[in-house]
């Protein structure tokens, strides 16, 4: 069985998070300190995986995402933070108070609508619907990624990839058979099913070929 993740490893994922919130924007500020945007969660194929956005800084959510337990997404296994590899960001520099939940709301479904296009399954794993709202033209995004050279060769093996994922699926699927869930988390379920088959079926044409 996959064993936890050691020290060092939590370590580089915390160092990392820090760096990608710390990009500087086009405007010479760092991405991490606007009070309201919305961001994506890639893989390390490049699917995009979880969309979200917030009122309180972009570097305090996506940090209570990615190294703190206590999010909901991740303590409901529904997100991996080790399987992020990149984080894309629309800060919204120029946002007031009062336009705020209408202009993310839609910010966030242009961007949900926009990853379900890119997406190899035309799916998510955000546990909770995404609210529908007219689509509106975005701010320029940042786009940085979570870890590079060896430490993101190390972690992307698919045979890493594989043992996580099937971790995070067999600890979800008990959480459904334990509880009264919403159909939401059952969807994900399904999601990450599909994300499964499709690296395992990768993994083994590759071992087929070589």
């Amino acid at each position: 069985m996959l064993g936890p993740s050691s020290p060092s490893e939590v370590d580089a994922l915390y160092e990392s998070v820090k760096s990608a919130l710390d990009t500087v924007a086009a405007n010479g500020r760092r991405v991490g300190d606007c009070k309201f945007g919305v961001y994506l969660f890639y893989d390390y194929d490049g699917e995009p995986i979880y969309v979200g956005q917030t009122k309180e800084r972009l570097r305090a959510r996506i940090r209570r995402h990615l190294t703190n337990q206590r999010t909901d997404a991740v303590a409901m296994r529904v997100l991996d933070p080790f399987e992020v590899a990149e984080i894309e960001m629309w800060p919204f520099w120029s946002l007031t108070k009062e336009d705020a939940a209408d202009t993310l709301n839609r910010a966030e479904f242009t961007v949900y609508c926009r990853a379900l296009e890119r997406s190899e399954f035309n799916a998510i794993l955000n546990e909770g619907d995404i609210r529908e709202a007219d689509k509106i033209v975005l701010p320029p995004s940042v786009r940085a990624p979570l870890l590079t050279g060896e430490r993101r060769a190390e972690r992307e093996h698919p045979d890493i990839r594989l043992a996580r994922r099937a971790r995070t699926i067999a600890d979800l699927a008990r959480i459904v058979s334990e509880r009264r869930v919403k159909p939401g988390l059952r969807r994900t379920l399904w999601a990450q099913a599909q994300r499964l088959e499709s690296l395992a079926r990768k993994r083994l044409a590759e071992i087929e070929r070589s």
